[in-house]
């Protein structure tokens, strides 16, 4: 009986070392592992991570960001013409959408086939097409009748996916904008900003962004012509954007685009280091298509998600911040960036 106390005192002693040595080896790695992992998941350690995660996910605090959404734009059916406008336009006003910097209108259209836009006159509006699907002939009175075939003359173009069309209607310019294709629609931005002076010369543009550059990340489109507001009359002859490879603008404007994968995200470098005014606004559209399964989510935002048609205000932005925008959809989300003073 002696023996069998002795043992279990012995047994006794020995647990409780154990134990302790137990919770002081739990102690130290807690505070020591870098491999630690918390496993608390009780109700009141949840609004602090979740407050870390939102505080982690908005990469740029000071920005503003708004969504615009689809069902806020303007819209006509005209039969031949299904637009939506996102700033006010034609017909349509809001007063809450008339300009947001430099950026005047956005127009999202399909146009049916053998129909179009005819003649008419453009003056003192930097206008540019973006073809998403179909095809587009532009025609222009700059060229004489019986020349329209002259493709290289830069004035006719028959446009499609992935082509853009850069008009400086300056002191005036008029021109069609129909399609000809026998039974596709075309669908297509049109989108006008304001130039950094009036009485400019007409001039065109048209230039090829291929989509496989689009899916590494943002291409830019355009940027400002170099020499700014006083270009020489050479400067305007040479046409030389800020940012090789791009159209030349008259404004403080950059434009570019991106197609995400599903999961994936781009990096848009606000201003693009190509433009003069540190402050920035950033409207960014996501235009209808994939049969609506795209979505992005801007600067990791739950309250910045966009779906097909919805843009962003982003305002109160730097020349240099980083904006992310994510794809979260089912599909490739074709993102459109405009990058404003």
């Amino acid at each position: 009986m002696k023996h069998f106390l002795a043992l279990s005192s012995i047994l006794v002693i020995f647990l409780s070392i154990a134990y302790l040595n137990l919770e002081a080896l739990k102690t130290f790695f807690k505070i020591n592992s870098p491999l630690s992992i918390s496993t608390d998941i009780s109700p009141s350690s949840q609004p602090m991570n979740n407050t870390l995660k939102t505080t982690m996910s908005k990469a740029l605090r000071h920005a503003k960001i708004t969504p615009h959404r689809s069902s806020a734009r303007g819209h006509s059916d005209h039969g031949w013409l299904n637009t939506y406008h996102s700033f006010s336009f034609a017909g349509w006003y809001n007063p809450d959408f008339t300009q947001f910097g430099s950026l005047r209108v956005l127009n999202e259209d399909r146009v049916k086939a053998n129909s179009g836009f005819p003649t008419h006159p453009h003056r003192d509006f930097e206008i540019f097409s973006y073809i998403l699907s179909g095809e587009l002939t532009h025609r222009d009175s700059m060229l004489k009748k019986g020349a329209e075939g002259n493709a290289d003359a830069d004035k006719f173009y028959r446009m499609k996916r992935g082509d853009v069309q850069f008009t400086t209607g300056g002191t005036g310019i008029a021109h069609s904008e129909f399609n000809e294709h026998h039974k596709d629609t075309v669908h297509f931005l049109q989108i006008w900003a304001l130039p950094w002076k009036k009485g400019l010369a007409p001039r065109y543009h048209t230039r090829h962004f291929d989509d496989e550059d689009k899916r590494k990340g943002f291409v830019n489109i355009l940027s400002p012509l170099k020499g700014g507001v006083d270009a020489t009359a050479e400067q305007e002859k040479v046409a030389e954007p800020t940012l090789p490879g791009t159209i030349p603008i008259h404004a403080d404007f950059v434009m570019a685009a991106g197609l995400i994968a599903p999961g994936s995200k781009f990096e848009w470098v606000v201003g693009a280091k190509a433009t003069e005014a540190t402050k920035r606004k950033v409207y960014i559209h996501l235009p209808m298509t994939k049969n609506g399964k795209a979505q992005i989510k801007i600067d990791g935002r739950d309250e910045a998600v966009l779906v097909v048609g919805d843009g962003a205000f982003v305002d109160g932005v730097n020349a240099g911040d980083k904006l992310s925008v994510e794809s979260v959809g089912e599909a490739e989300a074709e993102v459109v960036v405009l990058d404003t003073a």
